[in-house]
């Protein structure tokens, strides 16, 4: 019985725990921002690493998930003889959920794990260790740029998709099943807007690029020094941050929309 409570415990408690430990990280980092806008060099690396590197798949993912929306889109419209509405249609299902949600999971994917991985090697061969002995902080030199560096990066990669996103369903939609460009732009613009939309899109993108960057942070150093550990830590970051991503949007859907 003892054992049955103990492996039903566990969980709980070490979810716990977590949370009482990347909140205390979220409030060191906080509290280095001063440090941080000092010396606004190491956001702008981490802001190439974490943006600039991810623009490529951000694109191309935005492109042909607005190639597949303006299909699906046509193919379900035609049934009901209201093709007109597929600007709306894709312009909508990109901005309110499908732009800030695969953005997130994507930036996960590619800058998220690759900090984890980075602050976990620079554990395991005990870089933190010596920058603490030569009296310079780890958090203020190298987690809180990284930190400060996915935050700023997922709102612009967001936006980076839907607009990639849009292209690719008006490409589909006008360029290869024929429907008027005129009606295509202005069912668009007369369906979405600016605060209710696009305002929340991106603060939905703030929000997870957030709690992307803190898991991604936190995992590489609560990682094992050893390369089991890194290579645990960065699966633990995609797979963590793809749940907090979902379970967010269905929240902040619910007050939003």
């Amino acid at each position: 019985m003892k054992n049955l409570i103990q492996s039903i415990g566990r969980p709980f408690s070490s979810f716990i725990l977590m949370l009482g430990e990347t909140s205390m990280l979220l409030g060191k980092i906080i509290l280095s921002i001063p440090y941080i806008l000092k010396r606004p060099q190491l956001i702008i690396k981490e802001l190439f690493f974490s943006g600039v590197l991810s623009i490529v798949i951000i694109a191309v993912s935005g492109w042909f998930v607005g190639m597949v929306l303006g299909l699906q889109g046509y193919n379900t419209l035609q049934r009901f003889g209201s093709v007109s509405v597929l600007g709306s249609l894709v312009a909508l299902s990109l901005i309110r959920e499908l732009g800030p949600v695969l953005s997130a999971i994507l930036f996960a994917s590619r800058a998220g794990s690759g900090i984890t991985a980075e602050i976990g090697l620079m554990k395991a061969t005990e870089q933190l260790d010596a920058m603490n002995v030569m009296s310079v902080d780890p958090i203020k030199r190298i987690i809180a740029p990284k930190f400060i560096g996915g935050v700023i990066s997922v709102p612009i990669l967001t936006m980076l998709f839907n607009t990639c996103g849009i292209l690719g369903g008006k490409f589909v939609g006008v360029n290869l099943l024929g429907l008027d460009s005129g009606i295509f732009w202005s069912q668009m613009q007369d369906s979405v807007n600016f605060h209710a939309d696009i305002v929340n899109s991106i603060i939905k993108a703030l929000i997870f690029g957030i709690f992307v960057s803190l898991i991604s942070v936190y995992q590489g150093l609560s990682s094992k020094p050893t390369a089991e550990g890194v290579s645990s830590s960065t699966t633990k970051t995609v797979v963590h941050s793809a749940l907090a991503v979902l379970a967010l949007d269905f929240i902040l859907t619910a007050f939003m929309f």
